[in-house]
């Protein structure tokens, strides 16, 4: 049996992301290498200017030979920039190529998923993930990669020079690079600094979740003259942030210092060892070279270090943030059948269905939240089959359940007799039409808007579907009629008008079932008798399930049923429920006497 490979994590996989464009990458890299080692030529030339001067002191100066060296110190300089420069151009190459692709393969992915993916999961945190952490992965690849392969030999390079001229000068500058390290990673090494991370990201996730909240209740908040401390969530994921970085940044306080003075004073190492053994000296117009130079090469030597620790921190950080992009390119698309069935007829079937949500806990395990159970009717044909009951009883699972915004746990959900994971995707998409309470207008021209419904539908078509629907007058009235923009300046839309629209696209679309999840949950009285006239002209012919919580929008469907726990606890025609003196008929009493109830009466 073939042994299953398992997901690269970590700096693995960025790797195998950056290694898309294997060519551009390389050729960065080895660019990026071959300037860090001519970026040493000064001070290699330094080195023998001073031994120039050194040995024809208090005489005459090979000034050829201080000319050459100069020379060679700027050509070398100039060669490690202009290395440095085609290497960035390079990997900006390889780096916009790469997340190109990559968001392109992960909207994709998105967009295969089940759709009740995109209501558990917020646009905020879906659009970090485009717009922040996949991001990060040109920062990683232009930037990173080329300073990673420049900052892993220039180490190197600095070692062997360190003890090419005098080992025991060269150990003694050494020495406090190893010294700092041994304290960076005592500081920040080990779980710690991967559970910050983690914690580091997902505060990012909460505070953007919470930033979209706020913005989309800006005009409650404006309305009520609240502030930004009104809106809690936003207020405290803001105040929890900045506190747990303020605490985190300021706990590698004094290992920070301590470090910088470290790396950057190796001189003062450096010093005292060469007063100890400049007694010692054989040769000491040698020594007295090597001295000078390994001042001031002191200098540069903290450099590579650094870079090579900030490239690596910056790595963890860019590798968590894909990490949580591969979560979702790991979840299994929505299952398409093989040999998919069409269906003859139209009637909708509920056969003994159960279903559960899954949610992920604090310690990042699924649990199930059972939502139905042994779910079983039928929705004929040309007939409106209403659901109702209390809030959280299940009927907006059923509504998402006919769609396949989510798969069954057990049972079948069928159309025309035909099991809807025997259909493919696009058709079931076409057979069934829904207009949801959570209204969504894309930021297009109204017609656009209604032509979702049917991409090539004519304009007249669209027309007569925003005719029927009770929206063509006041359309007309926009400043632009049907090419107005929707959220455009000073372009405002009732929610009752935004209903409309969506009703129009639904009529457009045609679809042979139809389903209403509180489609006039939030419309007043006027808008409410021009939805329901526009829904007339919708629901003609077809399989119509509606869901409502006001008892007067299902009283005249041809049949009722009573969702309570998950499960049908009754069913049949108004009056027959009303008389049977069951739940229905509770509701119903209680329904009329809160309609009859005004203000003031006693």
């Amino acid at each position: 049996m073939e042994k299953e490979t398992k997901p690269k994590t970590g700096m693995a996989r960025l790797w195998e992301l950056a290694l898309r464009r294997k060519f551009l990458v390389f050729l960065s890299c080895f660019l990026a290498i071959a300037s860090n080692v001519l970026s040493f030529t000064p001070f290699i030339a330094v080195y023998f200017i001073v031994g120039e001067i050194v040995t024809h002191f208090g005489g005459a100066l090979n000034r050829t030979a201080l000319l050459n060296f100069g020379v060679l110190a700027a050509g070398g300089a100039a060669a490690a920039v202009l290395a440095y420069l085609a290497a960035l151009m390079c990997s900006h190459i390889a780096a916009f190529t790469t997340i190109y692709r990559l968001k392109l393969e992960f909207t994709d992915h998105i967009a295969s998923l089940p759709l009740g993916f995109h209501t558990r999961n917020s646009t905020g945190k879906l659009r970090k993930i485009v717009d922040v952490n996949i991001e990060k992965l040109e920062t990683f690849i232009a930037h990173q990669l080329p300073d990673l392969a420049g900052s892993t030999v220039m180490p190197l390079i600095t070692i062997v020079i360190l003890f090419m001229f005098d080992w025991r000068l060269g150990l003694a500058s050494l020495a406090p690079i190893l010294l700092g390290y041994l304290l960076q990673m005592a500081a920040y090494g080990g779980r710690a600094a991967r559970v910050f991370i983690e914690k580091y990201q997902s505060s990012l996730e909460e505070m953007n979740n919470a930033a979209v909240e706020y913005v989309r209740g800006i005009s409650v908040v404006k309305a009520f003259n609240q502030t930004i401390f009104s809106f809690r969530r936003f207020h405290e994921v803001i105040m929890n942030y900045g506190k747990f970085v303020r605490n985190y940044t300021f706990s590698f306080e004094t290992p920070w210092v301590v470090f910088m003075t470290v790396i950057n004073h190796v001189y003062l190492f450096l010093v005292p060892v060469i007063l100890l053994i400049s007694g010692k000296a054989g040769d000491y117009p040698a020594f007295a070279l090597a001295s000078v130079f390994y001042l001031l090469f002191s200098v540069s030597i903290p450099t590579p270090f650094t870079k090579l620790m900030y490239v690596s921190s910056i790595g963890k950080q860019v590798a968590d943030g894909i990490e949580r992009m591969d979560r979702i390119l790991n979840m299994a698309p929505l299952a398409e059948t093989a040999s998919p069935k069409t269906a003859a007829a139209y009637s909708v079937a509920f056969d003994n269905v159960s279903f559960s949500y899954n949610t992920v806990s604090s310690g990042e395990t699924e649990q199930e939240i059972p939502a139905l159970s042994g779910v079983s009717f039928s929705a004929e044909q040309g007939k409106v089959t209403a659901l109702t009951g209390p809030s959280g009883s299940g009927k907006s699972t059923i509504a998402h359940l006919i769609p396949r915004f989510y798969d069954v746990r057990s049972g079948a959900v069928t159309i025309g007799g035909v099991d809807i994971r025997d259909m493919s995707t696009g058709y079931l998409m076409g057979v069934v039409s829904f207009v949801f309470q959570d209204l969504f207008l894309f930021k297009q021209s109204v017609m656009d808007n209604i032509l979702v419904g049917r991409k090539n539908a004519s304009r007249e078509d669209a027309v007569a579907a925003a005719r029927a629907a009770q929206c063509h007058d006041f359309i007309e009235k926009l400043p632009r009629g049907y090419d107005t923009v929707i959220g455009a300046k000073n372009i405002h839309l009732s929610g009752g008008e935004r209903q409309r629209i969506v009703i129009a696209r639904a009529i457009l679309k045609n679809a042979p079932v139809i389903v209403l999840d509180e489609a006039t949950a939030f419309a007043d009285p006027e808008n409410e008798q021009k939805i329901q006239k526009a829904f007339e002209k919708l629901m003609k012919d077809k399989t119509v399930i509606i869901i409502a919580h006001r008892l007067s929008t299902v009283r005249g469907a041809d049949k009722i049923l009573v969702i309570d726990g998950g499960k049908v606890v009754e069913q049949g025609r108004h009056d027959d429920l009303v008389s049977a003196g069951g739940r229905y008929s509770r509701m119903w009493e209680q329904y009329t006497g809160a309609m009859r109830w005004k203000l003031g009466a006693r």
